[in-house]
């Protein structure tokens, strides 16, 4: 059995994960998906990381997965619980010594999603939710998790990733091919040039974790000793 340490985007919460933890309960691994302090004006990476490791505990078997803006906590959570695997969920890739509000520039973000946008007649970057986040998403269910949206601070946005290095941890992409926010493309070159890895891709949106839970924890059971 592995512990999945499930780490939200902005915006989200624990919550967002609830389909996910249960597939994942049913091939016999734990999960915990704490509420990050992103509402909160006094809290940095370092809260946030300290957060996810109070709600671990003392399990062990761990596996970290961050999701979208999660993707800034989870390599510190996989370096100070040492885990075993660490996986990024559409999420982004920091460098050392980069803020989350540079790496949008860094990366060629904004060009990446316009050339995308102009291939699919304006899909990616619609501002109309259901559009652009939860187009695969039950109806019910999308509302439900705007209905549950939480502000996101800026404290933990400004000041630089911590780390010298990418942490010696191995570590896995997961992309959505769907996903209208982080295009497939764009993260396939990231994932390429940051990690030096592959992703691995499913069917999805940005919200893969409520659109597709079963697709995602097959890949994720995958990755354990486990695994299938």
């Amino acid at each position: 059995m592995s512990t999945f340490v499930l780490i939200h985007g902005a915006g989200d919460g624990g919550w967002a994960w609830h389909l996910l933890v249960a597939e994942l309960a049913a091939r016999g691994h734990d999960a915990v998906a704490p509420d990050l302090p992103s509402e909160d004006d006094s809290a940095g990476l370092e809260e946030y990381v300290q957060t996810v490791v109070d709600a671990v505990g003392d399990k062990k078997n761990l596996v970290v997965v961050g999701h979208s803006l999660g993707g800034f906590t989870a390599p510190l959570v996989a370096d100070r619980l040492q885990a075993d695997t660490l996986v990024l969920l559409a999420a982004m890739i920091p460098a050392p010594g980069e803020s989350p509000n540079d790496w949008w520039s860094n990366t060629g973000y904004g060009t990446a999603a316009r050339e995308q946008a102009a291939r699919d007649g304006g899909l990616t970057g619609n501002g109309d939710p259901f559009v652009g986040y939860y187009h695969d998403v039950p109806v019910a269910l999308a509302k439900e998790a705007m209905r549950r949206e939480r502000d996101q601070s800026n404290t933990p946005l400004d000041p630089p990733w911590p780390l010298d290095a990418w942490p010696d941890v191995p570590t896995k992409f997961i992309l959505a091919k769907d996903d209208r926010f982080f295009p497939a493309e764009f993260l396939r070159r990231l994932a390429k040039e940051r990690l030096g890895v592959t992703p691995d891709e499913i069917p999805g949106s940005h919200c893969v974790a409520l659109g597709h839970p079963k697709e995602l924890a097959e890949v994720l059971d995958s990755y354990t000793t486990n695994g299938s």
